[in-house]
């Protein structure tokens, strides 16, 4: 299955039926979550309001709780009652528990503990597997500890290390790796770094938790004018080049126009 979503993935609560549709027209897809952000106690109502919601079922992904609980049972259960067929699975660990969705769902797989870091290349070879996403403070929870950051707003090397590990599994398996949450909303300076960051480093979204967020994720996953322009004519030189070749100073080999066609992939998907 392949992932054609993003760049900016907004987290809605389940419990919210009344936002449902707001979040889908600010965002390129919007995340129904059974999750985190709804209370036990509420569990039951929201998913009674994703199997009532009448989304566009190929823009909604659904995040279910994670493989092992009785909510993650209920969970799968009321999916079956839904049109909705991308499902984000919350603490992943392992390739088996993945086994329990049916083929024709598309997984993302949310690898936010020790355990599912270090299992990261079992799971992105998982064949429901579209994509790979990554958490730092569930990730840092896991372990013990108390934050993701430094007090200078970088992380910490844990959360660096899982964040590539992620995004490093998923291409080997030919996945799409998602970037975390930027959890300060009011941040809109750190976000478009982080985000900047990850398009360079062949993210394809960022996940949010709030609207304000969608502009500056889609700003960061656009190539500027002047980098089309490049990818364009150094694409256009390497027609009647053969091998390296110079162009405008710089050395030209294949992972350059690999590169140049990344660019122009991402401008038209914009």
């Amino acid at each position: 299955m392949t992932f054609s979503l993003g760049p900016a993935l907004l987290f809605c609560p389940a419990d919210r039926p009344d936002r449902f549709s707001g979040a889908l027209a600010k965002a390129d897809a919007v995340i129904l979550d059974l999750e985190d952000a709804v209370l036990p106690d509420a569990k039951q109502a929201a998913r009674a309001h994703i199997v009532s919601s009448d989304l566009a079922a190929e823009r909604v992904i659904v995040r279910v709780n994670a493989p092992g609980t009785d909510a993650f049972v209920e969970d799968l259960r009321a999916l079956a009652d839904t049109p909705y067929r991308t499902v984000m699975v919350a603490k992943a660990e392992s390739a088996e528990a993945l086994d329990a969705f049916e083929d024709g769902i598309s997984l993302i797989a949310l690898c936010e503990t020790a355990r599912g870091v270090h299992a990261a290349d079992r799971i992105a070879a998982h064949p429901l597997v579209s994509a790979m996403m990554w958490g730092a403070e569930d990730l840092v929870a896991s372990m013990g500890g108390t934050s993701s950051r430094t007090a200078s707003g970088a992380y910490r090397d844990v959360a660096r290390y899982a964040r590539s590990r992620v995004l490093i599994e998923s291409a080997a398996q030919g996945k799409a790796a998602i970037d975390a949450v930027h959890v300060e909303i009011a941040d809109l300076d750190g976000l478009s770094i982080a985000a900047t960051d990850a398009a360079a480093s062949g993210f394809r979204a960022t996940a949010c938790i709030h609207p304000s967020q969608v502009a500056t994720i889609r700003k960061a996953y656009r190539p500027d004018e002047a980098s089309v322009a490049w990818a364009r004519e150094v694409l256009t030189a390497a027609e009647s080049e053969r091998g390296v070749f110079r162009f405008d100073g710089r050395m030209i080999d294949e992972p350059v126009l690999r590169h140049a066609r990344s660019i122009l992939e991402r401008s038209s998907g914009s």
